[in-house]
């Protein structure tokens, strides 16, 4: 089927990427399957990951449809452009025909990115894994493709302003070998093998990127684990409880 809306939007992400002069890092495509279905998991520390998390799928000529939440597909904008690139909404209330579309799209040979934490983490660490992944691979008898993002914070992250400009911005993206998802295993057991994974992407994306914050009002974007001034996991959760 042809891709009258995907194909134009990902050329136009490029223009824009270029133009603010992102130094993008990207290693690990090879892992991402040139055909049949997958489904690509990330960590989530940016309203923009989605993007390059598609962007590594790239190389392999493949497109991915992500899970996101509804709201997003309510947009004016937004929301016919995520309905013309096949994205699957997802309602939390009514999380089962979601799950169904992903099956269905996972059959049919389709790469489905997922955000497996849910909700972006404002420490920059790992949250826990819900298991939705590990039993959509399981069911649909697709691999699971860990992927770790690092940088994307600094463009536009919950909590701080958008920075557009032309900063050269440097984004790290690293893609690890798939997991089989066993269905004689537990989801819950590949879930954290998955989770494992990921985090060790993490710690690589890193470890490999480049810069440093600047000064003392640059620490925002590094976890609290790393010397920066991000507030830590146990702030966040209360932080969100009050």
């Amino acid at each position: 089927m042809a891709e009258l809306v995907y194909r134009p939007v990902v050329g136009f992400a490029q223009t824009l990427f270029k133009a603010w002069d992102l130094k993008i890092d990207c290693k690990g495509s090879e892992n991402i399957p040139r055909s049949g279905g997958a489904v690509l998991v990330s960590n989530h520390i940016s309203y923009l990951d989605f993007v390059f998390n598609g962007l590594a799928a790239l190389p392999q000529k493949r497109l991915v449809r992500f899970m996101a939440k509804e709201s997003v597909f309510r947009h004016r904008i937004s929301g016919p452009l995520m309905r013309g690139m096949k994205h699957i909404p997802v309602d939390r209330e009514q999380g089962e025909a979601a799950y169904a579309h992903a099956l269905d799209s996972l059959r049919s040979g389709e790469i489905i990115g997922v955000f497996p934490e849910a909700t972006i983490s404002q420490s920059f660490t790992l949250k826990s894994f819900k298991s939705g992944a590990a039993r959509l691979a399981q069911e649909a008898g697709v691999p699971l493709i860990p992927m770790a993002v690092w940088g994307t914070q600094r463009l536009w992250t919950k909590g701080h302003p958008r920075n557009f400009k032309r900063s050269h911005t440097p984004i790290t993206i690293r893609v690890g070998e798939a997991i089989e998802a066993s269905k004689d295993k537990y989801a819950g057991a590949i879930t954290r093998q998955l989770r494992e994974r990921v985090q060790e992407l993490l710690e690589a994306a890193q470890r490999a990127y480049p810069v440093r914050p600047k000064d003392a009002t640059d620490t925002w974007w590094m976890p609290a684990h790393l010397g920066g001034t991000a507030p830590t996991p146990e702030q966040v959760r209360a932080a969100e409880a009050h």
